[in-house]
C-alpha cells in the first residue's frame, strides 16, 4: 500500500501529539499514587465518559464487528449489544456506590467488603490475575488487530506492527499516566471516530459496492441485513441471542461490561468529583459506546461481503499476510486498502488512535493492580508516593512487552472474545449481589475465579479430547455459568459470614441498604449499636432498575433506529425515534430533584 507524504504527515503528528500530552503531563503525575492512577480524583464526568467510550473503541472493535457480521449477519451484533444491560443497571445501581468507597483501585474493594487473611489473599490474587494474566490477553488481541492492520495496509510483519505502537504508547503512559491517558483519549476518540465515519462512506461509494442502495440489495449481502436472528434459525437465535440477553449479560465477567462494573470502568468512576459526576459518565459511555459507534463498523463489514466473499479471496489479496491470521476480521483492514490517497492517513491514525487509547487504559490500570494491590499491600506497604509512581512506570513497560509477545501467538479477535467470556463465566451474579447481599464473604469470590477458570481449561483442553461431542461456544458458557453459580453460592454457604464489625463499616461508608442488610442492622440495633446513617432513608435500588430499563431502551430505540434509517425503512425508523424520545423524556422525569441548599 502506497501511502502519499501527507498521510506520514497526518500519522507523525498524531504520535508526536500524543507523546507531548504525556511529557506534559509527566511532573504532575510523579507527585503521588492518586494523581498517577486516579488523577486526583476530580475529573468532569464529560472527560471520563469519553475516556470510556475510546478505551472500548479499539483496533481490534471493527474487527470483532466485521467478524461477527461476516459469520452471522447484522443480528450477530447481539453478542455484544447485549452487554447494554449491565452497562445501564452499572449507570443508575453500581456507580455511586463505587464512588462512595473511596479506594483508589476496584480491587482494593476486596479488603474493604471482606475480612482476615481470605481477603488479602483475594486482593493480591486478583491483582495479579486481572492486572497481568487477564489485562495481557486483552492488550495482546488489540495488538493483533494492529498487527492485521499494518500487515495489509503497509506490508508490515506482526513484529514490526506490534513494536511501534508498543513503544509510543507505553511512552506516554508511563510518563503522565492517567491524566495523560484520559486527554489523549479524547483527542483519539475524536480522530477515531472522524475516520470509521469517513472509511464507511468510502467503502459503501466503491464501484464494486455500487452506493447504499447496491450494497442493500447485493446477493451476497441482502440476507445477512436482519436486526434480529432468524427465528425459524434455533441454534442461531439462541447463541446470537437467547443467551446473550438471557444469561450473558449478568453471569459473565468482560472488560468493559463487568456486572456491576470494574476494572476501568470502575477507574474511571472512582476519578469522578463526586457521585453525580460517575454516573453522568457511566451513562455517556453507554450511550455512545452502543447507539453513536458500531455503524460504521457494520457498514464497512457488509461491504466486505461484496468484495471479498470468503477467506480465500482474502488470501488471494493479501498474498504476504501470514495465512494463520487470515480469518474474517481481516476483512476490515483489507477494505481500508481501497481509501483514496490523502485520507488514508487520517484513517491509519484514527485505527492507531483506537488501538493507543485501549491500551493506554489497561496498562495504567494494570500497573494501578500490580502497585495499589500487590507490591505496595504486600512487599512494600511503607513504599512513598513516588516510590509508587516509579514502580507504576516499571510495571507499565513490562505489562507492554508482555502483551506485544503474547500478540503474536493469537490468530483472531473472536477467538480471544470467546476466551474470555469462558474464562469470565458465572462470575457476574457474584459482583452483582455482593454490594447487597452480607451473606457474599471472600470465599465466594474464590469459588467464583477457581471454578469458572477450571470449567474454561476443561473445555479448552479436555472435553473433546476425552471423546465427548463437541459443544457449541453459547453451551459451553452456559454449562460454565450453571457449574460455577452453584459453586459459589454453594461455597457462600458452607463458609462463615465476613465479620459483624467489618459489615458494619462496610455499611456506614457505602450505605448500600435493601433487604440484603437487614439481618446485620437489626443485630446491630439488638447490641445497641448506632446504626443511623448506614441505610438510605429510601432504597434507591428500585428507581435505579426503572431508571436502567428506560435507558435501555432509549439505546436500544437509538440503534435499532438508525439501522431502519439506513434501510429505508422509514416508518420503523419513525417508531424508534419516537420510542427513544419518550424514553429520554421519561428518564429525564424520574430523575432524583437535586438536594436544595439550606436557607441561611
Amino acid at each position: 500500500m502506497h501511502l502519499s507524504w501527507i498521510d506520514w504527515l497526518i500519522i507523525g503528528a498524531y504520535f508526536a501529539l500524543s507523546l507531548a500530552v504525556g511529557l506534559a503531563g509527566c511532573r504532575r503525575a510523579g507527585s503521588g499514587a492518586a494523581e498517577f492512577f486516579a488523577s486526583g480524583r476530580n475529573v468532569p464526568w464529560w472527560l471520563l465518559g469519553v475516556s470510556m467510550v475510546a478505551t472500548t473503541f479499539s483496533a481490534d472493535t471493527p474487527n470483532l464487528v466485521t467478524d461477527m457480521v461476516r459469520q452471522h449477519g447484522v443480528a450477530g451484533n447481539w453478542l455484544w449489544w447485549a452487554f447494554l444491560l449491565t452497562g445501564m443497571i452499572t449507570v443508575f445501581v453500581y456507580a455511586r456506590l463505587w464512588r462512595r468507597s473511596q479506594v483508589l483501585t476496584d480491587i482494593e474493594f476486596y479488603e474493604l467488603r471482606y475480612s482476615g487473611r481470605s481477603a488479602a489473599f483475594l486482593r493480591g490474587f486478583r491483582a495479579l490475575y486481572l492486572g497481568v494474566f487477564f489485562n495481557v490477553v486483552i492488550m495482546a488481541a488489540v495488538l493483533l488487530a494492529g498487527a492485521k492492520i499494518g500487515g495489509v495496509l503497509l506490508g508490515l510483519s506482526p513484529a514490526q506492527a506490534v513494536g511501534a505502537v508498543s513503544i509510543i504508547t507505553a511512552a506516554y503512559t508511563m510518563l503522565g499516566g492517567l491524566r495523560a491517558v484520559l486527554l489523549t483519549d479524547f483527542v483519539q476518540f475524536i480522530i477515531a471516530m472522524t475516520g470509521s465515519i469517513f472509511a464507511a462512506w468510502a467503502c459503501v461509494h466503491l464501484p464494486q459496492v455500487g452506493g447504499l442502495t447496491g450494497l442493500l440489495s447485493h446477493p451476497a449481502v441482502a440476507g445477512r441485513l436482519s436486526l434480529l436472528p432468524d427465528f425459524s434459525d434455533a441454534s442461531e437465535l439462541t447463541a446470537i441471542f437467547v443467551v446473550p440477553l438471557a444469561i450473558q449479560w449478568w453471569s459473565v465477567w468482560y472488560p468493559g461490561a463487568e456486572p456491576g462494573g470494574g476494572g476501568y470502568i470502575a477507574q474511571r468512576m472512582l476519578a469522578a468529583r463526586d457521585e453525580n459526576h460517575a454516573v453522568g459518565a457511566t451513562l455517556l459511555f453507554n450511550i455512545a459506546h452502543y447507539a453513536l459507534r458500531p455503524w460504521p463498523w457494520i457498514l464497512v463489514a457488509l461491504c466486505s461481503i461484496v468484495v471479498f466473499p470468503d477467506l480465500e479471496a482474502l488470501g488471494r489479496a493479501f498474498p504476504g499476510v501470514d495465512r494463520a491470521i487470515v480469518k474474517h476480521d481481516l476483512a476490515y483492514p483489507a477494505m481500508l486498502t481501497f481509501l483514496p490517497a490523502g485520507w488514508m492517513g487520517l484513517v491509519l491514525a484514527s485505527l492507531l488512535a483506537a488501538q493507543m487509547s485501549t491500551i493506554s487504559t489497561h496498562l495504567n490500570w494494570g500497573a494501578s493492580y500490580i502497585v495499589n494491590d500487590y507490591y505496595r499491600r504486600f512487599l512494600r506497604p511503607d513504599l512513598s508516593e513516588k516510590g509508587q509512581v516509579r514502580v507504576g512506570r516499571a510495571a507499565t513497560a513490562l505489562l507492554m512487552a508482555a502483551a506485544a509477545v503474547t500478540a503474536l501467538f493469537l490468530s483472531s479477535a473472536l477467538q480471544a472474545f470467546h476466551l474470555l467470556l469462558q474464562i469470565g463465566a458465572g462470575t457476574g451474579l457474584l459482583y452483582l449481589l455482593r454490594w447487597f447481599w452480607w451473606r457474599i464473604n471472600a470465599a465466594s469470590e474464590i469459588a467464583a475465579m477457581a471454578v469458572s477458570f477450571a470449567v474454561a481449561l476443561y473445555f479448552q483442553f479436555v472435553h473433546e479430547r476425552v471423546g465427548l461431542p463437541a459443544l457449541a461456544e453459547w453451551q459451553r458458557l452456559a454449562a460454565g455459568v450453571t457449574v460455577t453459580t452453584a459453586g459459589w453460592i454453594a461455597v457462600t454457604l458452607a463458609t462463615r459470614p465476613v465479620e459483624h464489625e467489618k459489615l458494619m463499616a462496610f455499611c456506614r461508608l457505602v450505605r448500600p441498604g435493601g433487604p440484603g442488610w437487614k439481618k446485620v442492622l437489626a443485630r446491630a440495633a439488638r447490641q445497641g449499636e448506632n446504626t443511623r446513617g448506614m441505610e438510605p432513608e429510601r432504597w434507591d435500588v428500585p428507581r435505579g432498575l426503572l431508571r436502567a430499563s428506560l435507558g435501555i431502551a432509549l439505546v436500544y430505540a437509538a440503534l435499532l433506529g438508525t439501522g431502519f434509517w439506513l434501510y429505508g425503512n422509514t416508518a420503523a425508523a419513525g417508531v424508534a425515534l419516537a420510542t427513544a424520545t419518550a424514553a429520554a423524556l421519561a428518564l429525564g422525569a424520574t430523575a432524583a430533584p437535586r438536594p436544595q441548599a439550606p436557607r441561611p
